[in-house]
């Protein structure tokens, strides 16, 4: 049918509509048959994890009703709960995941939209669920085989629905290498033209996977062992027949035979439009080489794909013109073989022309065509409302006529959906065509008003519309001025107005009129034609070194009616993200340039219409070596000069110095300013150092002179000489000052201050300051008073605290600034009149307490409220009655508080304390004391010392606590003995009486080590724990004994011969160690230590005395406590879990270990001979140092 049609001069625009018009769209508010919208594909393979969705929407009015059948009877959907259907809509969810079976509901289904006017059928949707069936068991046997014989090894996968991918891997799940002479088929199997020593491997695993489900199934494994006539061993050869091996003798060569297909010919039969796979696999030696050519014909070029190393020939988009002979060829140095495939190319149905709706008007004609072909040719079936042509009514007003039904004088119940099903062998196309009896006036349905466009290009102002009859579309330009007509204009059949070549004089309005018997209706077009865009100015070519920068600019002109920006490429794609790349308007820099940067560079300008681009490359070449290059501070400019002088604006140019070898980054402009701040200079502004003019904004009465200061990496230049003075025009302050305050010194005063400002706010000469007051909502006319250049005013006589509305006005000999801003100030304050009441105080433990008080009324504050302060002081007693001074404390709190916390106090302790209110004066009066007492606490550390020391006994002697804290009730003493092995004694505890300061302990054993825990106790209960240690005297007998021993010659004498055999003995196992070998003797000496080594490992065996608060815990077994009273990691691995009830020990509560100790964990020795350790002369001279 023809597109378009030119009428001529003479004939006005009358543009009428065919009664067939393709993809009609009726206005959904008018009365139609049902339409299928959308539908399931018909080969519906479904995942059976998933729930069933199958498709069946429809558009009609009114709405239509869904009905579905199933393997061709009624499917009553409502009475399978696992089954719905979604509202206004025929698509059906079939629950699967609640227990459903998706084999269940395996079927063809086809659903049926109805209303009143007509009945329309989708097409018959086939439901398969998808099957991943595993490979069947088999014993594979390994494969033995000689080199260079053909093989194949079978995969035949499972039949999958769809049908899996097919590959092979190792055991390492490594797809296995395919070339020439390896290589899949498209049955899956994998084939060998000659196999060669590299195949050989364990594992050749054929998997399957399943997309649809996700699932991939492999095959038993299949081992291959290549064979080498020269590798193999007599003794395996003598075993071995010829009928062992898998294949025939080996040969150096052999010409190609085919292994798929097989024979000299074959048919291939492939339908229309599909793929077509055509492959050709031969074995030889060397290994082969496939072509490919088609007798009487050429290969589709734009069609044709070759696979699998030429042995897979793909045709896409099949058609009739493929069919014929296609040859493959297999040829190697030893000769050749070829095999002829014969195509035959059959079609499903498929369209030539497709019924569509029809829209007809009482006793309007019409006709519906259903024209089709296929191989073989298809039949052609005729329904109405879903039911066979031949059993619905009949109606006289319809004619079938094969593939074409025709309409005469229709009547308005005639109305029905038409089906056309053509099918073959090979498939079939079905299709809904309803005819529509409608009368209905014309409306136009095009929504678009305006209508831009560019110059020189086609306009199409489109006029879509719709009537029953179907309307004539006439067009005006203008409003139904003239109806335009001739050669200028194309008039499409759809209702759309061309014009061809769209020119300035074509924009206006433009009107589209739809007419038929029943009436009119018309739309108004505005039609806007826009220049085009264009590049006035390209990019050019650059060629840049590398880590240089280059730039491309791009200017153009557009329509000043359309937005436009500009947009940049890089090979014709986006540019990436880059800092390097920078835009500033129309142009585009590159810093940094590497290797990657080159290539093509194209500009894009872009309007809502229309674009213009221009393309530029850029070349990067390697940078050369310039010789080294000095670089300083610039020159400072030169030759300043005043030109644009507009009073209170102009502008300053300069002759920029040398940069000396240092771009210029930047200049710096200072001014002077010779009335108010002579020889003072100010930074004015700073400017790009690309620049050497800049435009100045200048205040007036300012006598101004200027001079420049150049900028690069290196430093800042010497300042230029100063430009020639430029006095400027005096004017009223545009500015009042800032920074007002009110703030009174003294009860009755207040006073204003502010910010003077500076000479060049002042604007002129004479300036001063409009001071006005008042009392804030006291309804009070303002008090002015004009004063000097000065920074504050005192206003005396003003109530006590009382706040007044401020403003502070600037003024010269030339009139006033704008209307200062009000500010809240306040006169004097005085000190608080009145004291809190009602204090009370609440004791919360014995260091802390809580103070509630009420607070006074705002008005007796007579000033900024600060806060509170509590003062607090002990009572006088018999200690500090004496006291020419109390001690007192302070404690504030801010804000407008009633209450507060006091820490830190005295337990056992009577206190005072008062309340005060203070503001920004001082303080007001204190309320009343208040007594308050803390109860009684637990004492502090009362320190242990030894007095004094005997072979059986010692006295302990302590001072009272310094802070009791309360009256002392007792002491409790605790102590253990430390036995050789460091092992503590079951504690022993003494109550001791108050009044007591020292204590002897008796029946101890001489030469022992004790350990000591001292606590004093008051009601409370017991305080901080001191601790000591301490070692009852020796025996005077023993002690001589020992120390005579060790001064006799003889002892001395063994001690230097012990200790120049260990210094033998490192040096040995130093110099051994050194050239790399092994010394064993310290495996021995870890093996069995030996215990009167193991003491000289610790620091020096002292015992010092320990009165430290924080040391609560007894010494651990088998550990010293140096002097510095810390115990070293390395000196003991054991814990209190070797000891007593292990992790279950008992501690007080300040952490004190009151663990009973027990033989039960004692340490074994580690390899028989452990001393128990009696004291050595060593060890005794040690104690007593």
């Amino acid at each position: 049918m023809q597109q378009k049609r030119l009428f001529s001069s003479r004939a006005s625009l009358v543009l009428i509509w065919c009664h067939v018009i393709t993809a009609l769209e009726v206005p959904l508010d008018l009365p139609q048959p049902p339409t299928i919208t959308r539908q399931s594909p018909k080969n519906y393979i479904v995942d059976p994890r998933e729930n069933i969705v199958i498709q069946c929407e429809a558009k009609g009015k009114p709405q239509p009703s869904f009905t579905w059948t199933r393997n061709g009877t009624h499917f009553d959907t409502e009475k399978d709960p696992l089954v719905t259907m979604k509202l206004n809509s025929g698509t059906l969810e079939i629950n699967i995941m609640n227990g459903g079976k998706a084999e269940s509901y395996e079927g063809e289904y086809q659903c049926t939209a109805k209303n009143d006017r007509g009945t329309a059928v989708s097409n018959v949707i086939v439901i398969r669920q998808s099957r991943s069936p595993l490979w069947t068991k088999e014993k594979i046997e390994p494969i033995l085989i000689q080199q260079g014989m053909p093989l194949v090894l079978p995969c035949k996968p499972p039949r999958g629905l769809p049908p899996p991918l097919i590959f092979w891997m190792d055991n390492y799940f490594q797809r296995l290498p395919q070339n020439g002479r390896v290589s899949q088929g498209l049955n899956g199997d994998l084939y060998f033209s000659n196999v060669q020593p590299q195949d050989t491997r364990d594992f050749y695993i054929c998997y399957a996977r399943f997309n649809l489900t996700q699932t991939i199934h492999q095959k038993q494994p299949i081992s291959l062992k290549v064979l080498t006539m020269d590798a193999m061993n007599e003794s395996i050869a003598a075993n071995l027949t010829e009928t062992d091996f898998y294949g025939d003798s080996p040969v150096d060569s052999r010409p190609p035979t085919l292994l798929t297909p097989s024979g000299q010919t074959s048919n291939k039969t492939v339908l229309k439009d599909e793929v077509l796979l055509l492959e050709c696999i031969a074995e030889g030696l060397p290994t082969p080489e496939i072509r490919w050519n088609k007798e009487g014909a050429e290969l589709p070029s734009n069609r044709v794909f070759y696979e699998n190393f030429n042995k897979t020939l793909r045709i896409i988009g099949v058609s009739e013109e493929d069919s014929g002979k296609y040859r493959c060829s297999a040829q190697n140095s030893r000769g050749s073989i070829h095999h002829v495939i014969k195509v035959i190319v059959k079609a499903a149905p498929y369209w030539i022309t497709k019924p569509e709706n029809l829209v007809l008007s009482p006793g309007d004609d019409g006709t519906l065509i259903c024209r089709t072909h296929g191989n073989p040719a298809p039949s052609i079936t005729w329904l109405i409302n879903g039911v066979a042509i031949e059993l619905a009514p009949n109606d006289p007003s319809r004619v079938v006529d094969g593939d074409t039904v025709i309409f005469t004088k229709v009547h308005e119940r005639a109305s029905a959906v038409f089906q056309c099903n053509a099918s073959n062998i090979y498939g079939y196309v079905l299709a809904n065509a309803f005819v529509n009896v409608l009368a209905e006036r014309p409306r136009i349905l095009s929504s678009e008003k305006v209508y831009q466009v560019i110059a020189n290009r086609p306009a199409l102002l489109h006029c879509k519309s719709f009537g029953s009859p179907v309307p004539n579309i006439e067009w005006f330009k203008g409003v139904q001025s003239s109806i335009l007509h001739g050669s200028d204009y194309v008039f499409h059949y759809n209702g759309t107005l061309e014009v061809p070549v769209a020119q300035k004089d074509s924009s206006g309005t433009y009107t589209c009129i739809a007419r038929n018997k029943l009436g009119t209706d018309q739309k108004i077009i505005q039609l806007e034609v826009k220049d085009p865009t264009m590049i006035i100015s390209q990019p050019e070519y650059r060629v840049v070194q590398r880590y240089g920068s280059a730039s491309f600019e791009c200017k153009f002109k557009h329509d000043p009616t359309l937005l436009a920006e500009v947009m940049w490429l890089k090979n014709n794609s986006e540019l990436p993200m880059d800092e390097r790349y920078t835009f500033e308007k129309e142009r585009l820099t590159i810093k940094n340039i590497t290797e990657n940067d080159k290539g093509m560079y194209t500009c894009v300008a872009n309007t809502t219409l229309d674009s213009a681009s221009a393309s530029a490359e850029l070349s990067v070449v390697e940078p050369t070596q310039p010789p080294p290059v000095k670089t300083d501070r610039p020159d400072p400019p030169t030759d300043l000069e005043l030109t644009d002088r507009l009073g209170t604006s102009l502008q300053l140019s300069w002759v920029p110095g040398d940069d000396n070898n240092s771009p210029i980054t930047e200049f710096i402009i200072e001014c002077e300013d010779a009335i108010h701040e002579p020889g003072v200079w100010h930074v004015f502004s700073k400017v790009s150092g690309t620049q050497a003019t800049a435009t100045l904004t200048l205040s007036p009465y300012v006598n101004y002179s200027f001079r420049v200061i150049a900028v690069n990496e290196i430093g800042r230049s010497d300042h230029s000489e100063s430009s020639e003075s430029y006095m400027t025009k005096s004017a009223e302050p545009y500015t009042n000052p800032s920074g007002i305050k009110g703030i009174g010194t003294e009860p009755d005063n207040l006073v204003i201050t502010w910010k003077p400002m500076k000479g060049f706010d002042a604007n002129g000469p004479g300036l001063q300051y409009k001071v006005s007051w008042r009392q804030k909502d006291a309804d009070e006319d303002w008090t002015s008073v004009i004063v000097a250049n000065v920074s504050k005013y005192i206003v005396s006589g003003t109530p006590t605290f009382v706040p007044y509305e401020i403003k502070v006005q600037a003024l010269n000999d030339l009139g006033y600034a704008p209307e200062a801003a009000v500010v809240i100030g306040h006169s004097g304050e005085d000190l608080p009149m009145v004291a809190p009441s009602n204090v009370e105080v609440d004791v919360i433990n014995t260091t802390l307490a809580k103070v509630r008080w009420e607070s006074v009324p705002l008005t007796s504050i007579r000033g900024h409220l600060q806060g509170y302060r509590v003062y607090y002081w002990k009572a006088l007693n018999k200690t500090n009655r004496n006291r020419r001074h109390i001690e007192k404390w302070m404690l504030p709190f801010a804000g407008n508080r009633t209450h507060g916390m006091l820490p830190g106090l005295q337990p056992n302790t009577n206190y005072f304390l008062n309340v005060r209110v203070v503001n920004g004066k001082g303080e007001g009066p204190s309320s009343k004391d208040k007594y308050f007492e803390t109860p009684e606490g637990v004492p502090s550390v009362a320190f242990l010392h030894i007095a004094h020391r005997t072979p059986d006994s010692l006295t302990l002697s302590w001072s009272p606590p310094v802070h009791p804290n309360g009256v002392l009730t007792q002491y409790t003493l605790k102590y253990q003995s430390i036995n050789a092995t460091h092992e503590l004694s079951p504690p022993v505890e003494i109550t001791i009486p108050a009044n007591e300061t020292s204590y002897i302990l008796k029946n101890l054993v001489q030469n022992t080590r004790y350990k000591f825990y001292f606590n004093a106790h008051t009601a409370v209960g017991p305080g901080s724990q001191s601790t000591q240690e301490a070692i009852t005297a020796m025996d005077e007998a023993m002690a001589s004994r020992q120390v005579d021993i060790a001064t006799q010659g003889w002892f001395i004498g063994l001690m230097c011969a012990v200790a120049l055999l260990i210094l033998v003995l490192l040096i040995v196992c130093f110099i051994r160690r050194n050239k790399g070998g092994k010394y064993p003797v310290k495996e021995k000496e870890d093996a069995h230590a030996d215990p009167e080594i193991q003491p000289m490992k610790e620091d020096d065996g002292t015992f010092g005395e320990y009165s430290d608060a924080e040391d609560h815990k007894p010494l651990k077994k088998g550990s010293r406590t140096p002097s510095d009273r810390t115990v070293k990691k390395e000196d003991s691995d054991d814990s209190l879990v070797d000891y007593g009830e292990g992790v279950n020990g008992q501690f007080n509560e300040d952490g004190s270990f009151i663990g009973q100790y027990s033989g039960k964990k004692e340490k074994e020795p580690v390899e028989g001979n452990e001393s128990s350790e009696a004291p050595s002369p060593v060890n005794a001279m040690n104690s007593f140092v």
